[in-house]
C-alpha cells in the first residue's frame, strides 16, 4: 500500500479523536489531547495531498472521519444505533472507495526515502 493512503487512514483515525474531543473535553489535558490531534490530523492530511489527488485525498479522509465519528459515538458514548444510520454510512463508505478506485494515479511519484 502507498504511504501516502496509510497517512489517510492514520489521519482520519485522528480526525475522530478530534471531533470527539471537541464534543467531550472537560479539562486541560483532554483539551491538550484534542490539539495534538487536530495537528496530528492537518499534518497527515497535508503529508497525503503532496502524493495524491487533493480532491480524492480530502473526500477519502472526510468520508472516513464522518463514519468514524458516527460509529465511535455509537460504540463509546450510547448514541442510539439507527439502521438509517448505518445505511448511510455504508452508502458513504461505497462512495469513498469509488473514488480511491476512479482516481487514478498521480502525476507525483512517491519518494522513497
Amino acid at each position: 500500500m502507498n504511504r501516502s493512503w496509510l497517512y489517510i487512514f492514520v489521519g482520519a483515525v485522528f480526525e475522530v479523536a478530534w471531533v470527539i474531543g471537541f464534543k467531550h473535553a472537560h479539562d486541560v489535558m483532554t483539551w491538550a489531547g484534542t490539539g495534538a490531534a487536530v495537528i496530528i490530523s492537518f499534518f497527515l492530511i497535508i503529508t497525503a495531498s503532496a502524493k495524491l489527488p487533493v480532491g480524492t485525498v480530502y473526500a477519502v479522509f472526510t468520508g472516513l472521519g464522518t463514519a468514524g465519528t458516527v460509529l465511535a459515538e455509537m460504540i463509546l458514548f450510547d448514541e442510539p444505533v439507527k439502521w438509517e444510520k448505518l445505511l448511510l454510512i455504508a452508502l458513504l463508505l461505497a462512495g469513498v472507495l469509488g473514488l480511491k478506485l476512479v482516481g487514478g494515479k498521480s502525476e507525483t511519484k512517491e519518494v522513497t526515502e
